[in-house]
């Protein structure tokens, strides 16, 4: 099966270069997703710019596909189910949640200069950097790729319920599924707490699992593409 990924906030397709074989080696066609705006050197990109490359990627898929979206791509990984909920056969959420309709795409740090440049490890302390050594955290930070602001700012359109029938997997890195199950059950992820086939998955990571767990993060996914 052809296995979209499709990166977060600051990073580029090479983030999933420690998955890409991992899945090769299980017997799926991993597609990392080059987004606009996120190593193109393109500082006027807009959601929709990265919506529509998420669905040329779904669209040149020879049958159905799985889309992975990581923390913020959640909501892209989403968007392709809400568009083409025909094509995709199951959403992986990694260390993330969709966005519900209405709502801004990333909206959540400080903008300078038209983009959002990566603040610094303060927002990150705890669990979701825990597992990164100092070297990692400058490599890091020293390859982050500023958001355009007309990505960040970019407004979720949700239009079609048949996304609702699309099964998600929920891996849960830097937070336990009991606590996903939780946020889901008090309304804090509507989109989710609508959809119809939602699992769990506890992977013991910081929030980069694809960099700091890549092969048990593959067979995950490759577990969901399996159904």
């Amino acid at each position: 099966m052809d296995i979209l990924l499709i990166a977060g906030l600051w990073l580029d397709a090479s983030t999933w270069d420690g998955v890409v074989p991992e899945l090769t080696a299980l017997g799926h066609r991993p597609v990392p997703v080059d987004l606009p705006g996120q190593g193109d050197g393109s500082g006027s990109a807009t959601l929709d710019d990265q919506v529509a490359a998420v669905l040329a990627a779904v669209d040149a898929a020879p049958g159905k596909c799985l889309v992975v979206g990581h923390s913020a791509a959640c909501s892209l990984a989403w968007l392709a189910a809400d568009a083409r909920p025909r094509r995709v056969a199951g959403v992986v959420l990694v260390g993330g949640f969709p966005a519900g309709d209405g709502q801004p795409y990333a909206d959540f740090f400080e903008y300078r200069d038209g983009v959002m440049p990566f603040p610094g490890w303060d927002p990150f302390e705890g669990p979701d950097s825990a597992d990164l050594d100092e070297r990692a955290r400058e490599r890091f930070a020293a390859a982050a790729i500023p958001v355009p602001e007309g990505v960040g700012k970019g407004v979720v359109r949700l239009t079609d319920d048949r996304r609702f029938d699309v099964p998600v997997l929920v891996v849960c890195p830097e937070f336990t599924p009991d606590q996903a199950r939780g946020w889901i059950a008090a309304g804090d992820v509507p989109e989710l707490a609508r959809a119809r086939h939602v699992g769990f998955a506890d992977l013991d990571s910081g929030h980069w699992p694809m960099a700091t767990r890549p092969v048990e993060l593959a067979r995950l996914v490759a577990g969901a593409a399996r159904g």
